[in-house]
């Protein structure tokens, strides 16, 4: 029978998957080296086969590796988890909501999130975190998040989803005085900068002009930020798509994006466990947002 595994020996092995180093993990982790390498080695001798190859070349997974590594990330999310929850539900006075956010959403949505929170049956305190796409869904999966608002860009199986808002999408462009309506069948023409596919706003782009079946024509670098599309659209090296909030002025020159004379809009999403212990008041929460929503929609009409 297998001996019982060592969680650090587990942690030590997913902080070399991650780093592709044993010298990066034992850094990360705060630990020495061999440290680090006994207890790799100890795992592996309960596991009965290795789980890296090292070479010159670096740190790779072994076939052996490769089949198990995801089962240990996968273990120490649902432990992290199970820490998570038993933290919340122990804790005297947690009435915390912690709740990731896209760096695509506005401070319009994120205001209205913070007063809903506030009015929710039983006032709780809001925590926030904006990180990228990747680290959201990540903390969701751990338990670290209770909520994250993102781009509906990519599907959660198994969560609660609910859209909270629309934002049209706007080119920024480098014509000042040009400001009319842009068709999207035009905007094939043009060349786009991106950002990293980090925050959702890429991944909403190339899906936009995949579901036309258009080419999407790109700039050979990537920007850093919403700021730094602007500064890169003033230098000619292309133009930009944009929710209309990230915007740094409304003076900026930019024309609405249209598809057949209709407006073309980012939809955001909250993303939520049915199973949480807050699970009723995240339906509500996502529910206040998605009624405030209509009502801004309604009262701008």
């Amino acid at each position: 029978m297998m001996d019982r595994l060592n969680l650090e020996g587990l942690r030590y092995a997913q902080a070399v998957a991650e780093t592709k180093s044993f010298s990066a993990a034992a850094r990360a982790y705060g630990v020495s080296q061999p440290a680090l390498s006994n207890g790799i080695a100890k795992l592996e001798e309960r596991l009965g086969d290795r789980l890296f190859d090292r070479s010159p070349r670096g740190v790779a997974q072994t076939d052996f590796g490769k089949r198990i590594l995801p089962l240990v990330e996968r273990a120490l999310a649902a432990l992290d988890a199970v820490s998570a929850e038993a933290r919340r539900l122990t804790e005297p006075g947690e009435q915390k909501i912690r709740m990731g956010v896209s760096p695509l959403i506005s401070s319009r949505l994120v205001a209205r999130a913070f007063s809903a929170v506030c009015d929710l049956p039983v006032p709780r305190d809001l925590v926030l975190r904006e990180a990228n796409m990747q680290e959201l869904r990540e903390g969701l999966l751990a338990g670290r998040l209770d909520i994250i608002l993102i781009p509906a860009v990519a599907a959660m199986p198994h969560y609660e989803h609910r859209v909270i808002d629309v934002e049209p999408i706007v080119v920024v462009h480098a014509e000042p005085g040009e400001d009319k309506p842009l068709e999207l069948s035009e905007a094939g023409k043009e060349q786009f900068i991106l950002v990293p596919n980090t925050c959702g706003l890429t991944t909403f782009t190339t899906q936009l002009f995949e579901s036309r079946e258009m080419p999407l024509n790109t700039y050979a670098g990537e920007a850093a930020s919403y700021s730094v599309l602007e500064e890169w659209t003033k230098l000619g090296l292309g133009s930009a798509l944009v929710p209309r909030s990230k915007l740094t002025s409304p003076t900026v020159p930019h024309r609405p994006l249209m598809d057949d004379g209709r407006e073309v809009q980012i939809s955001f999403e909250a993303v939520w466990s049915a199973d949480s212990s807050l699970g009723a008041d995240l339906a509500h929460l996502s529910g206040v947002l998605a009624a405030s929503r209509t009502a801004h929609l309604q009262s701008a009409s």
